[in-house]
């Protein structure tokens, strides 16, 4: 029989970016709050099998091309070589203290922390039952769920681990494959297609969309394509997967594109990276008032579900599937619990990094979007090569654009392509976020030589007043 425990203001069940900011500021505002997490420790996806791991891997398959290539800078490096099992031990570090810092901040801030399974037990109820069989109810105002994501699958077709993986199995492979077939070339995909290309493998990207990447904008898109077929990557796109078939050697997939007709690729490893669901299963939703559609739980502008005591946040609602996202999420969800109004999310102004190689990062509306939505478009771009700093590090490809309003000069949106993407995008960022006009972009003035330059070139380009290309 379950035991009763003292009744908190709030229960957040899921301790990924979404509910552990969330516990942290729901402290700050004086509620008494309990974090659920059923795994071993606390951070959730993001830190333990998505974001921190994945970039990790990503960073070391940096670390191994900038070796090979520093004869480009008279830098003499002799053999270079990967040591898999290292890369590992970093990645394996740098979660684990991760993971240390989020179990400090719950203790700093008074969080009473559960580890278990976490569902609804009726009305101002959560069950907690603990991996040795126990069980205990938390009496609690009100519930966040906060429990993000699990990788999608084919139908037809299970991850075995070995010559099938999932996201979760590919941060953990203990050789690098000859051949690696990916299915999926959004930011998981391409991601994984990056390190393992570098790593050593050959790699082939399928999409059934028509192009990489397919909620960027068009121009970012085809500058990945290019610059993955440059580096030896084989991207398949408008290619559907007809048929899987899995051997104790590899794996056989059918594929029927639009241009190429039928195909059987063939692999060591299939990496299965077509999307991810919401994870709502056994979380007591039964018998309430929360409703799901299309799989996802519903929720209003302050995170609120159709039952006034649940909030949702993060991946388990239909909004983008990122970490930053959630995070803000969380924040607006325990504001309004605390009943302080809180501003709802603009979400044309997410920003959305791809830590692929080359980089692709953008925040508001891409150039289609932005003429579906009626403005009269007008677009600047400046690649980064010819900037003396993208000459400096030798960077091939990659660009900014922006997409602004003629009528009013009003920013709309900014896509990068190219090295430190993910971090120039704050400027973009901060743009919209202020509303700046594309005027201001280039009044801004940016240091010579770096990269930021080519914002303002672009900006200048927008007003046909280029001044380096």
């Amino acid at each position: 029989m379950a035991d009763s425990q003292p009744g908190f203001d709030v229960t957040i069940i899921g301790s990924g970016p979404g509910g552990y900011v969330a516990a942290i500021r729901a402290a700050q505002l004086g509620l008494k709050t309990a974090l659920v997490e059923k795994g071993s420790a606390l951070g959730g996806t993001c830190l333990h099998v998505g974001c921190i791991p994945t970039k990790a891997l990503l960073y070391s398959a940096e670390v191994l091309q900038s070796a090979r290539e520093a004869a480009r800078f008279g830098v003499k490096t002799g053999d270079v070589k990967l040591d898999l099992a290292a890369v590992h031990k970093h990645k394996t570090d740098v979660v684990r203290r991760q993971a240390k810092g989020v179990e400090f901040l719950m203790k700093k801030n008074g969080i009473a922390v559960y580890q278990g399974h976490g569902r609804l037990k009726g009305p101002g109820k959560v069950e907690v039952a603990a991996r040795d069989g126990s069980k205990q109810v938390l009496a609690t105002k009100n519930v966040l769920l906060a429990t993000g994501s699990v990788p999608k699958m084919l139908p037809g077709v299970k991850a075995d681990g070995t010559r099938v993986i999932t996201s979760t199995e590919a941060l953990a492979l203990e050789f690098v494959p000859k051949a690696m077939l990916i299915l999926g070339a959004g930011a998981v995909g391409v991601e994984f297609a990056s390190i393992y290309a570098r790593f050593g493998s050959a790699v082939t990207l399928v999409e059934m969309l028509p192009r990489v990447l397919p909620i960027e904008d068009e121009d970012s898109s085809a500058e990945l394509h290019k610059a993955f077929k440059r580096s030896g990557i084989d991207v398949r796109v408008a290619t559907r997967v007809e048929n899987v078939k899995v051997g104790e050697r590899g794996v056989e997939v059918q594929v029927q594109s639009e241009k190429g007709g039928k195909e059987t690729l063939k692999a060591d490893v299939l990496l299965v990276a077509v999307g991810r669901r919401p994870l709502t299963d056994d979380l007591g939703l039964e018998g309430t008032k929360v409703e799901i559609e299309r799989g996802f739980v519903k929720v209003n502008a302050q995170m609120r579900t159709g039952d006034p005591t649940v909030y949702a946040v993060g991946d388990l609602v239909p909004t983008p599937a990122l970490a930053h996202v959630a995070s803000h999420e969380g924040l607006v969800a325990v504001e309004a619990i605390a009943g302080k109004n809180p501003a709802p999310i603009n979400y044309d102004r997410v920003p959305n990094c791809t830590y692929s190689e080359p980089e692709v990062a953008s925040v508001g509306l891409t150039e289609a979007a932005a003429r579906a939505r009626g403005h009269k478009v007008r677009t600047g771009r400046f690649p980064v090569p010819v900037l003396g700093k993208g000459r400096i590090v030798l960077a091939q490809e990659g660009f900014v654009k922006l997409v602004g309003d003629e009528r009013y000069d009003e920013l709309l949106g900014i896509h990068i392509v190219g090295p430190k993407a993910t971090e120039l995008i704050g400027e973009g960022g901060l743009a919209l976020h202020l509303e700046a006009t594309v005027e201001d972009l280039f009044h801004a003035i940016h240091a010579h030589p770096t990269l930021s330059e080519a914002m303002g070139e672009a900006a200048l380009a927008l007003h046909a007043r280029g001044i380096h290309l």
